[in-house]
Order: C-alpha cells, then structure tokens, then sequence
C-alpha cells in the first residue's frame, strides 16, 4: 500500500514541476502501490497541483474523493472535466464548502480517463451518528474495517484532545468522543471506497483527501488495510 501524504507548508509557486520537490523514486513507488492516499491541506492550491502531478505520474483506473458523495462522483466524466462550468454545475462544488474548483480542475484533468468515486458522508447521515453511532451508520461492513473496535483508552484520549486542538478549544468536552467516532467513520468510509474502486477497476487506486485522513498509522490506510491485508 503506498501512503504518501503530502504535509507542505504553504508554498510559492515556481516555475518547474512542484514534483521537483519529490524525492526521485516516490513516483516510481506510487506507481507499484495498490492504493495511493495523496494528503493535502485542502486550502493550499500548491499541494493539488502536486497530487495532479502524481495522479499523472500513476496513471490511475479509479480517483476516489473524499469532497463527493457516492453518487456525486459517479456522474463525473471527461466531458464534464473539460468544461469547468459544467463540472461546477453538476458537482454543486460552490455550494459544497470546499476551496474553489479551480484548486481541483488540476487534479480531475490529471484523472480524466479514471473512473470517479465519492466517499463523502451526506450532512443528513451524520444525525445517524449522533442518534446510533458510527458503526450502525457504517453498516454491516463495520467489522470487517475495524470500525467497531473501540480505541485503546490512551489513544482516544489523544484522538480527543486533538478534536479540541483542531476546534481552537471551543469544543465541549462531552461532544469530543462524537467527533472523534465521525473522523473515523470518514476514515473507513474512504477505505471501503477505496477497495470498491480497486475490485471494479483495477489497479492503481488514488485517493485524494486530506492530510489527516492519509495517516497510515490512524487513517484510512490504516482500515483499508484491515479489511483487505493483501493489498
């Protein structure tokens, strides 16, 4: 499995490939992995274009995207790709909450011919969550990714204070572990998009996310790898 998330400062842009910035064999590993999580702080237009850069680099069969609903994404297609107003319109991007298409229109270029898959978890189904838990919304699936292991104590109380870091402290401390089930249900929401992409379509997958969800060592790497070992 490769996880290569992308943890850049935000950058100026040069004139040569921001792939210059990229050790010489990280392509090459890439392009021997299953599965490819690219990272990115999503405000920083630097880090699409270097995740544009690998997507071309890969050549994937399959893109799987963490800002598009399941069904989002599978509407997606080279002739929308090539007409941004188009893609806009039929992604409903601007009303999305996610930077401007603009910062993406690189990546989804790079990933014209790869078939498109979403993993976003709809606003509405997170009362789900709130209601019944992570693993009811997950569904049947949730043991085979993991979901329904709780944490060791230490690392939710890890997990927990870097909710609260991350919500400048104005989080109460009673929603903590709420917020905390719905990082990692996003995460093995990735993860079960990412294996649904790689059975219909092959090798390689990229996942294009963020930085936080391409951690292998709490991410979706991390449930992927769970459900499916050998990849």
């Amino acid at each position: 499995l490769g996880a290569f998330a992308l943890f850049l400062s935000a950058a100026p842009l040069w004139a040569a490939p921001l792939s210059d910035q990229i050790p010489a064999d990280a392509f090459a590993a890439m392009r021997a992995a299953d599965v490819v999580f690219l990272g990115e702080l999503h405000d920083n237009p630097a880090h699409h274009q270097i995740q544009a850069e690998a997507v071309a680099a890969i050549h994937p069969k399959a893109l799987v995207w963490e800002m598009m609903t399941a069904e989002t994404a599978a509407t997606v297609g080279p002739e929308a790709i090539a007409d941004p107003q188009a893609l806009e319109r039929l992604t409903g991007w601007a009303d999305s909450g996610w930077p401007p298409l603009a910062d993406y229109l690189p990546v989804f270029r790079a990933g014209r011919e790869a078939r498109h898959y979403g993993a976003l978890i709809p606003r509405q189904a997170l009362g789900q969550v709130i209601a019944e838990g992570a693993v009811a919304a997950f569904g049947p699936e949730a043991g085979r990714y993991g979901l329904d292991q709780p944490l060791p104590e230490a690392e939710q109380a890890v997990r927990e204070a870097d909710q609260q870091a991350a919500h400048c402290g104005a989080m109460p401390a009673d929603k903590l572990g709420l917020m905390v089930d719905i990082q990692r249900l996003r995460d093995a929401s990735l993860a079960r998009a990412a294996l649904h992409a790689l059975v219909e379509t092959g090798v390689p997958v990229v996942v294009i996310t963020g930085a936080g969800h391409a951690r292998r060592d709490r991410g979706a790497p991390l449930y992927l790898l769970r459900a499916a070992p050998e990849t």
